[in-house]
């Protein structure tokens, strides 16, 4: 892995060869390592480790970029040459930003030794743990182990140098009863091995399993739901809800107000809801450099269901006469009201569903904030305030805004590092379980 004294001294001399106008160039060490079971059974293990540079540079507000994994001289150089020869045949680069000059950081957490030199044994030793619950509650596991350390720096011809090194280990897994009718999901990430919870993600993942057997069909409608904290991050978890001020200034998104104005300042949410990205929060730590390269900074985008912030990129600033947006880096939810379990959330509820995660879910219309996807491996019909059977999987079609809206938000429970099941547990956000009073099912779905 790079330390800064490697990564300074070789965008030193990438910069060194440049001969264009203006240039950013970059590079990183990566080691991504695997486990991987299935059947109750180990299936793959593996190492990888990688380094590589970039280099995009302008001439006459041109641009052109190229890439290496080979780190000598005479192939930067090549990198480099490559970048300027397809600057000349490029078009002018409309939304061409003079690269920054320097900048000061403040570093963030998120990389630890132990996670970035996971021992095979230790890892084997954990999963070989989770396949013998596996093999005792009778059900067939498969999953996914993953850690990674990165390092990186990039530096502008105009004099910013910006290192970053970050660690993350994963664990997500499927369990299943053998007649295949009932599965059961759980994923948890960390930067700090130490507190990646392998037992808790194999408990969580069994009991799904087998509470989740003869599954009964409901009808589609709209109800009442319990979201999980993993059902709120796969819907919710690293997009920051969209809020892009040019998107909103021309009229593309759901925080858009007619005659170009926007809804910055408006109640958009129900008042329990604030957003925030921090990039020293110590459970989800976020990079020191945010869009652009910018300097991160604590930044709240919803405060009490007012949209305090959108996101400015220093291009569109520069058009608006405005100063851009540095955030934000991570997705941390807060609330100023009191906080539920789930099992109060439950209680609670005359008629709803529990929803353990989704899956597969893609944007429909960003003016609306508009999802579609699916429920998978683990849903429940909530009767008289007690989970009274498993139900068959459904597709949803929902509006984040609306689901967030004033008076659609009952309960919030405690936020916990949480990341997207699409994502793989790549990252993480800060996320609670919520109880709904609508959400919207469209169709069943006989997946299981």
């Amino acid at each position: 892995m790079l330390t800064e004294k490697e990564a300074k001294a070789i965008t030193d001399k990438i910069l060194s060869y440049v001969t264009a106008a203006d240039a950013s160039v970059s590079v990183s060490s990566d080691r991504l390592s695997h486990l991987r079971f299935a059947h109750n059974a180990f299936l793959t293990s593996g190492e990888r480790d990688s380094r590589g540079a970039t280099a995009t540079v302008w001439i006459d507000g041109k641009r052109g970029a190229s890439s290496t994994n080979d780190l000598d001289d005479a192939s930067l150089k090549t990198m480099v040459e490559q970048a300027e020869k397809i600057a000349l045949l490029a078009p002018v680069d409309r939304e061409y930003m003079p690269t920054l000059g320097k900048q000061e950081y403040k570093p963030t957490p998120g990389f630890v030794e132990a996670t970035a030199n996971l021992p095979v044994t230790a890892r084997a030793k954990a999963i070989g743990e989770i396949l013998s619950q596996c093999e005792k509650e009778k059900v067939i596991g498969a999953g996914f182990h993953r850690a990674q350390a990165q390092t990186g720096a990039s530096a502008t011809k105009n004099g910013n140098f910006d290192y970053d090194q970050t660690t993350s280990v994963s664990l997500s897994m499927t369990a299943r009863t053998p007649d295949g009718q009932s599965s059961g999901y759980f994923l948890r990430s960390h930067y700090d091995i130490a507190k990646l919870d392998t037992e808790r993600i194999a408990r969580e993942a069994i009991r799904k399993a087998i509470e989740g057997r003869n599954a009964q069909t409901i009808d589609p409608g709209v109800y009442t739901v319990i979201l999980e904290p993993q059902a709120v991050a796969d819907l919710l978890g690293g997009q920051a809800f969209g809020l892009d001020a040019r998107s909103a200034e021309e009229g593309r998104s759901a925080y858009s107000a007619p005659g170009g104005k926007t809804r910055l300042g408006e109640k958009f949410f129900d008042e329990k809801v604030s957003i925030l990205s921090d990039p020293w929060n110590m459970d989800v730590p976020g990079s020191h450099s945010a869009q652009g390269g910018l300097p991160a900074q604590k930044i709240y985008l919803i405060k009490n269901g007012v949209i305090e912030n959108l996101v400015y990129s220093r291009f569109w600033a520069k058009q608006k006469s405005k100063e851009p947006t540095p955030g934000p880096v991570n997705t941390i939810f807060e609330t100023n009201g009191p906080t539920t379990s789930t099992e109060q959330m439950i209680a609670s509820t005359p008629k709803g569903i529990l929803i353990s995660r989704f899956w597969y879910i893609r944007g429909t219309d960003p003016r609306t904030a508009s999802l579609t996807g699916l429920t998978r491996d683990g849903v429940w019909l909530i009767e008289n305030g007690k989970v009274k059977h498993p139900v068959k999987n459904f597709r949803f079609n929902q509006s984040i805004t609306q689901m967030l809206a004033s008076g659609n938000v009952e309960m919030i429970g405690v936020p916990e590092r949480v990341g997207s099941s699409e994502g793989g547990g790549g990252g993480g956000s800060l996320l609670p379980a919520l109880k709904l009073k609508a959400f919207n099912f469209t169709s069943q779905s006989e997946a299981v």
